[in-house]
């Protein structure tokens, strides 16, 4: 019975962002403006949605609560899958025992190719390899690349640094089996939304200095980088944008309840002595995002620090906008953006 109402639920969600823009600005109500931009009504009306629902926020009274939540969103937002794209679940061997890895690739695409690494968002608490199923068949199926989705241990069952260990891991399996994956061990990049981008930026720091291969790119979408301050951008859109100052603070809480020791740079990048020497990086933001100040003062950071890097600021977007690419055009116009990004960063890759 349940899944006859997630169908019929998902059905009324479509049909409404199908309805002439008037009628969909009169059931979001009045344009929001806020730090001199406006939300796309198609935010906008899915916030509306989400309240009308009772989802205002990720977090919940526990883990297991807020990843079902997180597992029902992603059936209501995700109804068809890319077509054209090979996925293959498969294992990664590591310390901690195996973790839970998907392999992306364009059906067409038989030769070697990059391949991004990728790490979902949640929080570190929730998400999975089916939350960003979406997302990573989109990347590989329109940048023409493979993508290995990985699932890696989460809070608070496994609190920091237990998701980077995992994160690491993969990495390093990707370079040593790179010729397996279909790809080489000098065309790999690192890539992650919110808690994956933090993930990301941490593997691709901790290569740099170590023996690691290097990866050839940072793709990371609303990065979480720095667990110790308050920005103003939290301040002006901590309630009503999806993810809210209270999900940051639960989120941190669990991945890593010591405050003391959140000034860690594996955690919070931002506070990283040195970061010269990274790969060039994509930063993207959202406009109406408690992130977004502390991802544009990474971009800035890793500028200074010399890395080639392009941060772009998608004003009119919420957080989380990549996983509801296909309820409306306008996060799916941000979310080729990103593509092109990607395949532009991969192509000045060295030879």
């Amino acid at each position: 019975m349940s899944k006859v109402r997630e169908l019929v639920e998902a059905a009324a969600l479509r049909g409404i962002f199908a309805l002439p823009r008037p009628a969909r600005r009169l059931i979001a109500g009045r344009p929001i403006r806020l730090d001199g931009q406006e939300l796309a009504l198609d935010a906008q009306l899915l916030l509306k949605l989400q309240k009308l629902s009772g989802q205002e926020q990720l977090s919940a009274p526990t883990p297991e609560l807020a990843r079902e939540g997180m597992r029902r969103a992603t059936r209501l937002l995700t109804t068809s899958p890319v077509n054209g794209v090979v996925a293959a679940d498969r294992t990664i061997p590591t310390e901690n025992g195996e973790l839970p890895a998907r392999l992306y690739r364009p059906r067409e695409l038989t030769t070697t190719s990059p391949l991004l690494v990728f790490f979902h968002g949640g929080g570190w608490v929730i998400g999975d390899l089916n939350s960003h199923d979406d997302v990573c068949r989109f990347l590989a199926k329109h940048a023409g690349i493979r993508v290995l989705s990985v699932g890696y241990r989460l809070a608070p069952e496994f609190r920091f640094p237990a998701a980077l260990d995992d994160s690491l891991a993969a990495y390093r399996y990707a370079v040593d089996n790179a010729a397996e994956l279909g790809t080489s061990r000098d065309s790999i990049a690192v890539g992650g939304d919110s808690a994956g981008g933090n993930l990301a930026t941490s593997v691709a720091l901790h290569a740099t200095r170590s023996e690691l291969a290097d990866p050839v790119f940072q793709l990371l979408i609303y990065p979480t980088a720095d667990g110790t301050t308050r920005r103003r951008s939290r301040e002006l859109f901590g309630n009503g944008f999806l993810l809210t100052d209270a999900d940051m603070t639960w989120f941190i809480d669990h991945y890593q309840p010591e405050v003391e020791l959140r000034a860690d740079p594996r955690l919070s990048v931002l506070l990283a002595e040195d970061l010269s020497g990274l790969p060039p990086a994509y930063v993207a933001t959202a406009g109406f995002d408690p992130l977004r100040d502390e991802g544009e003062e990474y971009a800035q950071r890793l500028a200074d620090s010399g890395v080639p890097v392009i941060s772009r600021r998608f004003e009119d977007l919420i957080h989380g906008f990549i996983n509801a690419r296909q309820v409306a055009p306008r996060f799916q116009e941000a979310l080729f953006e990103i593509v092109g990004a990607l395949r532009a960063g991969l192509s000045l890759r060295k030879s």
